[in-house]
């Protein structure tokens, strides 16, 4: 058996082993960190109209194809009082001496950059370079030199380089999940060798992915949060699949094999399904490409290397840390904790779920149905400045250019047109001025080479508003056509509102086939190794279930605000367009482990010769330990993130964690024992031509049993 070959040599040349890993990780990170690729965050792509109006940008307005920073000032006394005036001046000198501002509009210069009250102004700063390209200590100095918080003249800035500027790269929140971790392990082992294994081991993998996801990004190109995504998912699971792998090794001790058989049987059995739960994971992130976009494309890679990583160190790394270990596991004990008296209470709880089947399922299936209910009002968007933390300049100046000169200021929608003639330029600027819910229009302008013309146009609503979608789509399906069609021209809506309004209904168009992909791959793969389609068809059922659920707790708490000022989350805002997308495939892939887990130890029980009744509530009672466990880092690791700045990475960390408590909880002490006595013997149903076709599990156990392996 390959795997018991693998067991055994790494076990045997356990400092070799041990050696290679330490290698080849500080070679991966040394290389990782000095040859990382830039992160790339637009989203935009494909043939969205805010696509080909970003082209046409760069074809013909090559000084404003960049983003912009926008600096914001408020006054009490006016813009043009002596105090403000000189102030305000000097900011725009400041702002036009940043690298990279390649020119700035001034409200001295400039109409219609100075509110009606007189109050309020604003100064453009146009990038020649995408706000990702915009060295973050330029904007930090930028920032320091310019903004004003208090006094009778405020003066704040905004935009995606401000944004990004301002949103730390890390944070306590990783330590926060391994300090996490560290007690749920000594909880559930007792042991501080014990608990240190599933730790180093997941350390191991995941320094070494996140190099190897650095050097990636020059292949790839990555937006930022996709290191700090693979580093959440490769914590939780890294820490899981030692977990498991490591737990399995201290029941063989106990019952008086050696170390090294230990060690061999654990790899065979918890690592074979280690193997399996890591591949259903990577294949489910996989399941992203079908979404045709290529930043989502590299935030799967970068999550499924993570993955990889970690599951290597389980099966390699993790061996040859259990041979220096030995018998020693159990040593440096923690008085009270890792000890069971009796008999289980989970397997007493499963016995009395056993003997209200109907009753249990349907408490369960009501509890998931009415939190998943908010999600049928989930409402999709890209964050911007006005949903930044409250203490952001970015998030200061949104809430100045409201004031001043209403919502949708921050949120200019750019009409490129090229062909036709200035005089069609100027008919559709009209025509989108008399447009309800347009708040002002700028006269168009003329690129250099004559080619094409740009119309600004300002929401009186925000990015953030759901009436702001609404006007993008009766501006192309409407307005523009009434006007545009016969001159030739081709009008395209643009900018970054458009843009995440393009992305947003790319996602709900495509999100379908994203779950029919990642729902039949894995049923296969359950099927394949519980031979059982029943078994398979609920798993899938209840991940469905348990999702949903996550879905509507995350809209109530983002989107509806419940709780959402308590954990950081501004209110009402829409749910970040790529969260529920990520979401999916990693929660089916993460809800798949824990199956896996549960179900094989079942199947094992219940080839013993023993009925599925007693078959399910010892399996149970067997698994809801160490399940118990991994679930709880898993939770934690990913609530962490709610101590950080970034809101869309928050809302992932609240998603994730509340879907795995579900999942760990409803699901599986309540759904699973449930349905698995409804369905007695017939949980093991699988077709006769299926059944030809799959590897049968009586071959691997009588090699298993050759090997001196109990599966």
């Amino acid at each position: 058996m390959r795997l018991a070959r693998l067991a055994r040599f790494c076990y045997r040349r356990r400092r070799l082993t041990v050696a290679g890993w330490i290698v080849g990780t500080i070679a991966v990170m040394v290389l990782g960190f000095g040859f990382a690729a830039e992160p790339l965050n637009d989203f935009t792509g494909g043939d969205s109209g805010s696509a080909k109006a970003s082209d046409l940008l760069d074809r013909h307005f090559p000084d404003q194809s960049g983003d912009s920073i926008t600096l914001a000032v408020r006054a009490d006394a006016g813009v043009n009082s002596p105090d403000a005036k000189p102030r305000l001046q000097e900011a725009i000198d400041r702002l036009a001496k940043t690298p990279h501002v390649a020119s700035v509009s001034s409200p001295f210069e400039t109409p219609g950059q100075i509110s009606q009250d007189g109050k309020t102004a604003f100064a453009t700063g146009n990038l020649d370079v995408p706000s990702d390209d915009m060295p973050k200590a330029d904007v930090t100095a930028l920032l320091d030199d310019v903004r004003s918080d208090t006094g009778p003249v405020q003066i704040q800035l905004e935009g995606a380089a401000v944004d990004l500027a301002e949103t730390p790269g890390g944070g306590p929140s990783e330590a926060i999940g391994v300090l996490a971790a560290v007690v749920i392990l000594l909880v559930a082992f007792g042991s501080v060798l014990a608990m240190g294994l599933p730790i180093l081991t997941a350390l191991f993998g995941i320094g070494s992915g996140l190099a190897l996801i650095m050097l990636l990004g020059h292949a790839l190109p990555a937006p930022s949060f996709a290191p700090i995504v693979a580093a959440l998912i490769g914590l939780g699971v890294g820490i899981d699949y030692a977990l498991f792998i490591v737990t399995r090794y201290r029941e063989e001790l106990h019952s008086g094999k050696d170390p090294e058989e230990s060690t061999v049987t654990a790899v065979t059995t918890a690592g074979r399904a280690v193997l399996f739960a890591g591949t259903t994971v990577v294949i489910a992130l996989m399941g992203l490409f079908v979404m045709q976009q290529s930043l989502l494309n590299a935030v799967a890679v970068a999550a499924a290397t993570a993955v990889l990583m970690t599951m290597l160190g389980a099966v390699t790394l993790l061996p040859a840390l259990l041979g220096f270990a030995g018998r020693s596991i159990d040593r440096l004990r923690v008085p009270g904790f890792g000890k069971t008296r009796g008999r289980p209470l989970a397997e007493r709880w499963a016995r009395v779920v056993q003997a209200h089947p109907v009753v249990a399922g349907l408490c369960a299936a009501a509890v998931l149905l009415v939190l998943a209910v908010p999600a049928l009002s989930m409402r999709l968007s890209l964050p911007d400045s006005s949903t930044q933390p409250h203490d952001h300049s970015g998030y200061k100046a949104s809430q100045i250019m409201a004031e001043g000169f209403g919502p949708g200021t921050s949120a200019p929608l750019v009409l490129v047109t090229e062909g036709g003639n200035p005089a069609d330029a100027g008919r559709l600027a009209a025509a989108v001025r008399e447009t309800p819910g347009i708040a002002a229009v700028q006269p168009p302008y003329t690129s250099k080479d004559g080619a094409a013309s740009i119309v600004m146009a300002f929401p009186a609503t925000g990015a953030q508003d759901e009436a702001t979608p609404k006007l993008v789509h009766e501006l192309r399906d409407d307005v523009i056509p009434r006007v545009m069609d016969g001159t030739g021209a081709q009008t395209y809506v643009g900018g970054p509102n458009a843009g995440a309004i393009d992305f947003a209904d790319d996602v709900s168009t495509r999100l379908p086939w994203l779950i029919a992909v990642v729902v039949g791959l894995s049923l296969l793969l359950l099927v394949a190794l519980v031979r059982s389609v029943t078994v398979a068809l609920q798993a899938a059922l209840m991940n469905l279930l348990s999702i949903a659920a996550a879905y509507g707790v995350l809209t109530a708490v983002v989107q509806w605000g419940w709780a959402g000022s308590l954990l950081g989350f501004p209110t009402d805002m829409p749910v970040t367009t790529w969260v529920p997308l990520m979401m999916f495939p990693i929660l089916f892939g993460l809800s798949m482990d824990y199956e896996v887990f549960l179900v094989s130890r079942i199947r094992e029980t219940y080839e013993s010769g023993v009925r599925t009744r007693e078959a399910v509530a010892l399996g149970l009672s067997r698994t809801a330990r160490v399940i118990t466990a991994a679930a709880a880092i898993m939770v934690m690791v990913f609530l962490s993130v709610l101590l950080g700045a970034d809101v869309a990475v928050k809302q992932m960390g609240l998603g994730l964690g509340v879907a795995i408590l579900i999942d760990a909880t409803i699901v599986r002490l309540l759904l699973v024992p449930a349905l698995m006595e409804l369905f007695g013997e017939a949980n093991w149903w699988l077709p006769r031509p299926l059944a030809r076709l799959l590897p049968s599990r009586h071959a691997a156990t009588a090699e298993s049993r050759r090997n001196g392996v109990r599966v």
